[in-house]
C-alpha cells in the first residue's frame, strides 16, 4: 500500500515539474536573441521586434478582502504596465543620434499616436500574487503600425540631412554594374567586439563614410512590415535566418560611429563587393539584413 502511495506521489510530482517546465519554457528567451533590458521597467527584444513592460498593482487598503479587491488591483497593474511601456518605448533608439523620445518631443501628432499604440498594447500575462497584488505584462511590436508612424519620420530626417559628397574616383573604363558581380540574397554584418548597439534605423557605411545600407535605399513597405534589420547574438543563427534566405554576404564590422553606436563601419573592399552585386538593389530594398551583436 505504501509503495503505491509513494508511486502516486512521485507521478504527481513529476507532472507538476513537467507543467512548470512548460510554463518556464514559454517565457524563456533564446540564447541567440538580442534583448535589451531597460532597468526594471521592461525590455526590447530586437530579434523578435517587440517592446515589453511589466506593471504591478495592489488594491486600496480599504478594499483588501472585498470582492472589488482583485479587479481594482488588476486595473492598477494595467495602468502601471502601460506607463512603464511608454517609458521603455520612448528610450528605443531610432538611429545613432535619435530616440523615440526625440520624435515625441518634436511632434504632438507623433506623441499622440505613440501614446495611443501603447494603450493598445497586448496583455501577455496576468499573475495574481499571494499578497493580493497583480502583475501584468504587456507587449507592443516595433513593426507594423508603430513603424508606419516612425519610418516616414526617419526618411524625412535622412533626406533633409546634408550629405558629404563622395571623393572623386579615378576614371575607369565603363562596365556593366552587374558584370561579374556576386548575387546575394541578403547581408549579414558581424558587429561583435565593437560594442555596437541595435536601432530601428541602423546604417552600414564604408571607411569613407559613404552609406552602403540605410534608410535612403530601402523600400518603405518592407521597412514598416519587418523593420530595417534583424538582430541576433549568434553568427550561424543570423546566416541561416529566413530574412536573408540562402545565400547572404557576410562582412565584418570594423567600428561604430555616432553616440548610439548603431552606425557600423565595414571595410571599403566589403562595401564595393556589396555594391557590385548583380542583385544589390533587390535584397537591400527588401531589408534583408541581419546584424550580429555581442
Amino acid at each position: 500500500m505504501k509503495s503505491r502511495l509513494w508511486a502516486a506521489a512521485a507521478i504527481s510530482a513529476a507532472m507538476i515539474l513537467c507543467l512548470a517546465g512548460v510554463a518556464v519554457g514559454q517565457d524563456k528567451v533564446s540564447a541567440s536573441e538580442w534583448v535589451e533590458q531597460i532597468g526594471n521597467k521592461g525590455s526590447v527584444n530586437w530579434t523578435d521586434g517587440y517592446v515589453e513592460a511589466v506593471g504591478i498593482g495592489a488594491p486600496p487598503q480599504r478594499n483588501i478582502g472585498s470582492p472589488q479587491a482583485r479587479p481594482m488591483a488588476l486595473r492598477a497593474a494595467q495602468v502601471d504596465a502601460y506607463r512603464n511601456l511608454l517609458e521603455v518605448v520612448s528610450g528605443v533608439r531610432v538611429d545613432s543620434t535619435t530616440t523615440i523620445r526625440d520624435f515625441v518631443v518634436e511632434s504632438d501628432i507623433i506623441n499622440t499616436q505613440v501614446q495611443g499604440m501603447v494603450k493598445g498594447a497586448k496583455t501577455m500575462k496576468q499573475e495574481y500574487l499571494s499578497d493580493g497584488t497583480v502583475e501584468v505584462t504587456v507587449r507592443m511590436p516595433l513593426s507594423g503600425n508603430f513603424a508606419a508612424v516612425i519610418v516616414p519620420r526617419i526618411l524625412e530626417k535622412r533626406q533633409a540631412a546634408p550629405r558629404t559628397p563622395a571623393p572623386a574616383a579615378p576614371q575607369a573604363p565603363a562596365a556593366s554594374p552587374a558584370s561579374g558581380g556576386e548575387v546575394f540574397t541578403g547581408l549579414v554584418v558581424d558587429a561583435r567586439g565593437i560594442q555596437a548597439r541595435p536601432a530601428m534605423s541602423p546604417r552600414i557605411i564604408d571607411e569613407k563614410g559613404q552609406e552602403v545600407y540605410g534608410s535612403m535605399n530601402v523600400d518603405r513597405e518592407y521597412a514598416v512590415q519587418q523593420g530595417m534589420s534583424g538582430y541576433a547574438r549568434d553568427l550561424t543563427a543570423a546566416q541561416s535566418n529566413a530574412r536573408v534566405t540562402n545565400s547572404p554576404a557576410t562582412v565584418k564590422g570594423l567600428r561604430t560611429e555616432g553616440a548610439g553606436r548603431s552606425d557600423i563601419v565595414i571595410a571599403n573592399a566589403d562595401a564595393e563587393r556589396i555594391r557590385a552585386s548583380g542583385d544589390n538593389q533587390g535584397f537591400l530594398k527588401k531589408c534583408r539584413v541581419m546584424i550580429v551583436l555581442d
